[in-house]
């Protein structure tokens, strides 16, 4: 959400973002329905002026002991003229009262109007962010690392999972529906892994680790910008008011929803491992093969929580995207950053960086991580602020990143460690986390 003021300040600007980011907001019926709304305050404030000094006037009229009373009878007023006086007052009261009443209604009705049209107003993307409508207009800004070349005919991911007893889609299918899998022995045992390193690293970078609920409140979706519109992608536990998190972002966010921060405590860095839950609506026929796109997943998750400075967010930006290409490099997997484009990067976003990793079987790049900055965005609808030395109170800004996600970061390791046997390396940085093993091979 932005500040009303800004939008009124910079409309030109924000109807481009409407433009370019192709959401759907109706900016001139919110400056209607604002217009009204201030329209409304300010009437209601001045009736309610009226009041007190009403009330204030007929306090002298309902008490015939009091001194003013005494002296309008002494200027020749009669107790029957200041009845009548006293009675026109009531009249104007009950009158201004009814009006007030009349505008408090309107004021419910045109704030939740007001409202609603507010969480469609999209963040104005950042200078550098390229203008397309989609994917396609995304831009590469680096490359890192080379795709290997096979000296033998390679197997994709499901393939290879399904000759070494790791990955059993067809009985996760059984289990749950389509775009379900079930991973087993040294399948799950690498998941793990992978989740354990990508946490050790960001921690010994200096961020907090957390344990987060996945099943949150409404409110939290709302306030870090997943509803409205993104319903049909959440699991949803109506009864309750309730969902299931498609990241720890959302209970990572707003984990200080409603506060307000010392300056001197930010920037705030924080990690969280979490199981991931995404309906993936409208995505048949997409992605459909393996555990490219999958209903549920884990996924260790950066956020970074800091003061309302353009410089300082842009900074921590090519941070917790350094955070991510580190763990990456430990695993020895080639991967390209690309600056997403306006069309692409979702409505809250000033700022987006994808890193796509090298995936065999896709004869390409396929998404794993996504990094963002918001501004104030997320914190104005979570009412997430700080004080700075002056004590001036401040709307805060806030980022995020994946750090790794699995299993789909399984389809790189394991593809591009397969052997000509059909076994796999495990990568250097796993052995650890795997007991020291080199390979994982078929089982007997």
């Amino acid at each position: 959400m932005i500040d009303i003021k800004i939008i009124r300040d910079n409309l030109e600007k924000v109807r481009w973002a409407v433009e370019v980011k192709n959401v759907r907001c109706d900016l001139d019926r919110l400056m209607a329905i604002d217009d009204r709304r201030r329209a409304i305050q300010h009437e209601a404030d001045d009736l309610r002026r009226q009041i007190n000094e009403l009330s204030s006037q007929l306090g002298h009229y309902k008490n015939p002991r009091s001194k003013w009373y005494q002296q309008a009878l002494a200027s020749g007023r009669s107790e029957a003229e200041l009845k009548i006086e006293g009675e026109q007052l009531q009249e104007n009261a009950s009158r201004v009262k009814h009006r007030i009443r009349e505008l408090e209604e309107e004021e419910a009705g045109v704030a939740e109007q007001f409202r609603q049209l507010m969480l469609t107003v999209p963040q104005v993307p950042s200078a550098k962010t390229p203008v397309g409508t989609d994917a396609a207009a995304n831009v590469e800004v680096r490359r890192v690392g080379q795709p290997r070349h096979f000296e033998f005919e390679p197997k994709d991911h499901v393939e290879l999972g399904r000759a070494l007893g790791i990955l059993d889609i067809e009985r996760g299918v059984k289990l749950s529906g389509a775009r379900n899998y079930v991973l087993r022995g040294d399948g799950c045992l690498m998941h793990h892994a992978v989740l354990r390193l990508a946490m050790e690293t960001i921690v010994a970078r200096g961020y907090e680790p957390f344990m987060v609920p996945v099943l949150v409140r409404d409110e939290m979706m709302y306030g870090t910008g997943y509803y409205p519109g993104g319903e049909e992608q959440a699991y949803r536990c109506e009864r309750d008011g309730l969902s299931l998190v498609g990241t720890a972002e959302v209970p990572l966010t707003a984990f200080h929803a409603d506060e307000i921060l010392d300056e001197a405590e930010l920037p705030k860095k924080y990690a969280a491992v979490s199981t991931c839950f995404r309906r993936e609506a409208g995505a048949a026929g997409k992605d459909t093969y393996g555990i490219y796109r999958i209903h549920l997943f884990d996924k260790v998750e950066q956020v970074v929580i800091c003061r309302a400075d353009e410089a300082e967010s842009e900074r921590l930006h090519h941070e917790i995207i350094a955070n991510a290409e580190s763990v990456l490099a430990a695993l020895e997997l080639p991967y390209r950053v690309l600056a997403v484009c306006t069309g692409d990067m979702g409505q809250g976003k000033v700022e987006m960086y994808d890193i796509e990793t090298w995936m065999p079987s896709r004869g390409g790049y396929g998404e794993t991580h996504s990094a963002s900055r918001f501004g104030e965005f997320q914190a104005r609808r979570l009412n997430l602020r700080y004080r700075d030395g002056q004590k001036k109170v401040h709307v805060c800004h806030t980022l995020n990143n994946t750090v790794i996600a699995s299993p789909r970061i399984l389809i790189s390791l394991w593809e591009l460690n397969q052997n000509a046997d059909g076994s796999i390396t495990i990568p250097k940085a796993l052995r650890a986390y795997m007991g020291g093993r080199e390979r994982i091979e078929p089982r007997d």
